[in-house]
């Protein structure tokens, strides 16, 4: 089979594996579409893993069924989780899924960007879900970004009468967009450097759009009746956006970090001012069952009209532009792969 390799954003490579063999508990499952996630072209994040097969965001169909699982078979249509939690210990029992020891080293064999993958028998159990009828095998790729984004806006407790700001206007900042509409949450700001992502973020739901060059406390100010936003996620790994981020949030409200600046930045927290006015700052990280669970019912119910978010569709053969689309951040959202095609 045909596997694409990292070895960085600019150099992906198609070579040749063996389809992966399963034991009696595994599935073997060929993979139809397979989205390019902002997390993949995070150089520093990666390359010191490289090289490797990435791609997480995967639908497909069940090729092979080993002999002891009886609740799949040839042909369902599937989205599979790779990584996933134990559900026993001491952070699943007390829903924090996904700080897991399990979490972390789980994942499938030998990643999305191929044409079959191998899933053993925990992500059999916890993270493979029939798709629906309804689902398509592109809206599949959505499944496990839709539902890092509804675990973040859970966690954060997000309500109907609150003020949201977006800061990064990408895929993920989008769907927090999509998601908070689809909950007619009204007052949505989405703030970028690009105008082509802050257009989008208007088609797809924000109310007021800000270029992160302008005045973006004022301008969300005179957006939200001189107050700032009640609950402002951290779309963007700049740490300009992070220190942008301190300076909206209104007494009582929460930043919630959904992306992070690099490990060798700094980010300085005005704690004392915080602390008198109850800031609350969390993070926010993948997703869990319970979530893909929810995330597969909000699709389904076709409120979120993810075909528009859509933008490139490419064969495997394509999959180094599909990098320097996503890596570029410019006139793209979402970037499918088909790698049999």
């Amino acid at each position: 089979m045909r596997v694409a390799v990292y070895y960085d954003n600019k150099d992906i490579r198609i070579e040749e594996r063996p389809i992966p063999k399963i034991n009696d508990e595994e599935l073997l499952v060929k993979v139809m579409a397979s989205g390019i996630c902002g997390t993949d072209v995070m150089e520093w994040y990666r390359i010191k893993k490289a090289p490797l097969v990435l791609g997480h965001e995967i639908s497909g169909v069940i090729d092979k069924v080993g002999k002891n699982i009886d609740n799949f078979n040839v042909g369902d249509r599937v989205f599979v989780s790779h990584h996933v939690p134990c559900m026993k210990c001491h952070y699943c029992v007390n829903s924090h899924h996904t700080a897991c020891e399990t979490l972390h080293r789980t994942n499938f064999d030998p990643g999305g960007f191929s044409q079959y993958l191998r899933v053993p028998k925990i992500n059999v159990e916890f993270g493979t879900f029939k798709l629906p009828d309804n689902i398509s095998f592109d809206e599949g790729t959505f499944i496990e970004p839709i539902g890092t984004i509804l675990r973040a806006q859970r966690l954060a407790n997000l309500k109907d009468n609150q003020a949201l700001l977006v800061i990064g206007s990408g895929i993920s900042g989008l769907m927090h967009i999509k998601a908070a509409k689809s909950r007619n949450i009204k007052k949505i700001f989405a703030v970028d450097i690009n105008e082509y992502r802050l257009n989008a973020a208007k088609r797809f739901g924000a109310s007021q759009i800000i270029n992160a060059n302008e005045d973006v406390v004022s301008k969300l100010k005179e957006f939200n009746e001189n107050r700032l936003a009640d609950l402002v996620i951290v779309c963007t790994g700049a740490l300009s956006a992070a220190k942008q981020a301190l300076q909206c949030v209104d007494k009582g409200g929460t930043i919630l970090f959904f992306a992070v600046p690099r490990p060798d930045e700094k980010l300085e927290i005005p704690i004392n001012d915080f602390w008198r006015n109850e800031v609350k700052i969390m993070t926010s990280y993948g997703a869990a069952p319970n979530d893909l669970e929810d995330s597969i019912k909000l699709i389904s119910s076709k409120k979120l009209n993810l075909d528009k978010m859509i933008t490139h569709k490419l064969k495997f053969d394509e999959i180094q532009k599909g990098f320097q689309l996503v890596a570029e951040a410019k006139d793209s959202i979402k970037v499918i792969v088909e790698p049999n095609k």
